[in-house]
């Protein structure tokens, strides 16, 4: 995509160089965000917050749905007949209430948890808000800015998915692009589906002298876990399997009425996911049956049951698609190398359902994500806030004159 006549505009180049000099105080709106607690599913105070900086900025019809995402619109886009563009970040972060979250800093990075994911997407989120909402640009298609709940693990995209059987439902969605965390680099195209089971192995339980030989859910779980160690995983897309915990027991001195494990099952394809997940539920059974099979007479066997606790869609864009095309080129002009890549975020709702979507990073430098020594340094933080701005309105067009370019 060739960006030299979005760039020509003068507003264009106006709206371009506020988002740059206001960089300072867009990592300054981090770190305000960053020590407002929102573990997942319990994000209340940061969307309030966010609702708050959307009027604030000027931003229309700001609105709560049922679930807690926060919605807006750019004022004055809604109009004509062209499908609008999402813009999103989400409001959720991995770490429990009571986490300490005041940023410290040390040297050019600054610690917090959270900080970076999704604190920055967030800021980014507000800031090109901002930005599109005081400058002169008007886009051909209207612009939703939203701040979504439940995008991380025990969130299981809560947010997102409720958005597109709700809200989004019947209004034809151009795309979807999501700001989650920093980066000038990647463009995630590909979403990489999961699927999350829970697996309880029950049984009579007993004295660990008197009852010995009674069918041992523990025994089972054990045994499953070996076997699924050995489940050559499909070579025809990245597949893993990842049993994440175990558990069980009352007493080391007591065979374990209930023993469990949590697993976790990935992959770009979905067929090849649910190809997993049966042999997954065979291995399993098996070994429940097994151990059932080897238990003292007129004792109860073993039953199993599975509970799926997490669910995220699989799905992709095209590589020459405008809005992969829209975020290849904004990387480019802002001095970047461009790199596609999977990964499993908001967008993978929209992508499974055929919706042309991308998340991209906001700029700067990070680690240590999802840990207590997560840290971000706002080292090209000004470039990725021109990118993720450059990227929207190449996929949202202006004024008529600049237009993606059809698919």
């Amino acid at each position: 995509m060739d960006l030299r006549p979005l760039l020509s505009i003068p507003r264009v180049a106006a709206a371009r160089a506020s988002i740059v000099a206001r960089d300072a105080d867009t990592f300054e709106e981090q770190l305000r965000i960053v020590a407002i607690p929102s573990p997942s599913l319990q994000e209340e105070a940061r969307a309030s917050y966010i609702h708050g900086r959307f009027a604030q900025i000027g931003l229309a019809a700001i609105r709560r749905d049922e679930v807690g995402n926060v919605i807006a619109s750019l004022p004055g886009s809604d109009f004509g007949e062209l499908a609008p563009l999402v813009v999103s970040a989400h409001l959720d972060t991995v770490f429990p209430a009571g986490t300490d979250l005041v940023p410290r800093s040390v040297g050019r990075k600054v610690f917090a948890p959270g900080i970076t994911d999704n604190a920055r997407g967030l800021a980014a989120l507000l800031a090109v808000a901002r930005t599109l909402a005081g400058s002169e640009v008007r886009t051909s298609r209207p612009i939703w800015f939203v701040a979504t709940v439940g995008e991380e693990g025990i969130g299981d995209l809560r947010g997102a998915k409720h958005l597109f059987d709700s809200a989004f439902r019947n209004c034809g969605i151009e795309g979807f692009i999501s700001l989650d965390g920093s980066g000038l680099r990647r463009i995630v195209h590909r979403a990489i589906g999961a699927r999350r089971f829970r697996i309880t192995v029950r049984g009579p339980g007993g004295h660990s002298w008197s009852d010995w030989g009674a069918a041992n859910p523990a025994h089972a779980v054990g045994l499953a876990v070996a076997q699924l160690r050995k489940v050559r995983l499909p070579t025809i897309s990245r597949t893993t399997l990842t049993v994440a915990r175990i558990g069980g027991g009352r007493s080391v001195n007591a065979i374990p009425e209930e023993a469990w494990l949590e697993v976790d099952l990935r992959s770009e394809q979905m067929p090849v996911l649910l190809q997993l997940e049966e042999e997954v539920r065979r291995v399993v059974e098996d070994a429940v049956a097994e151990e059932s099979a080897g238990r003292r007479h007129g004792t109860r066997p073993l039953n199993v049951r599975f509970d799926r606790i997490g669910e995220r869609p699989a799905g992709s864009v095209a590589a020459d698609h405008p809005l992969v095309a829209a975020a290849l080129a904004a990387t480019r002009v802002v001095g970047a190398r461009p790199e596609l890549a999977a990964s499993s975020t908001d967008a993978n709702v929209p992508l499974a359902l055929g919706i042309a979507a991308i998340t991209i990073g906001a700029g700067g430098e990070s680690g240590g994500i999802h840990t207590l020594d997560e840290w971000y340094a706002n080292d090209g933080g000004a470039r990725g806030l021109e990118r993720a701005l450059l990227t929207v309105l190449a996929a949202a067009g202006v004024d008529g004159t600049y237009q993606p370019r059809p698919h």
